[in-house]
């Protein structure tokens, strides 16, 4: 049993997921939607369900930096209950303060390019919020 791990953009969605054993966070891709119609997701969601024999769902949680939800933790919140009610997977939230930042700075660091970055960031992010939470259960 694997677990996923989300960051919830207003437009994308990033995906990575653990190995078997909980150990690592992979990249898997970026789903495209809508917010807040979580039906633009759903089907993609499934699929990665499905396929990768998810288990729990991590969802980062975007805090203001003196710690309180503003309206896009209340967004991802939003999210992740219609996540747990449509699957039936327990959902974790995980403070997801300055991973955008992170991985913005990992992609530059290996001098990936602007538009590719552009492409990618939210899938490195939610391996950044994801391996996080692995590790701190560990």
């Amino acid at each position: 049993m694997k677990t996923a791990g989300l960051d919830v953009g207003e437009k994308t969605i990033g995906v990575a997921v653990s190995d078997a054993f909980g150990w690592t966070a992979q990249g898997l891709t970026t789903i495209k939607w809508q917010e807040p119609e979580f039906k633009t997701a759903q089907e993609s969601l499934k699929e990665i369900i499905q396929q990768h024999d998810v288990s729990k769902v991590v969802i980062g949680l975007p805090k203001n930096m003196n710690g309180t939800i503003g309206p896009r933790g209340e967004a991802s919140k939003d999210f992740g209950s219609h996540v747990e009610k449509t699957f039936q997977l327990p959902v974790v939230y995980w403070d997801e303060r300055l991973t955008t930042m992170a991985a913005e700075r990992v992609l530059l660091s290996a001098d990936v390019s602007r538009k590719k970055r552009k492409k990618v960031i939210d899938k490195m992010a939610a391996v950044i919020i994801l391996q996080s939470y692995l590790d701190s259960n560990q």
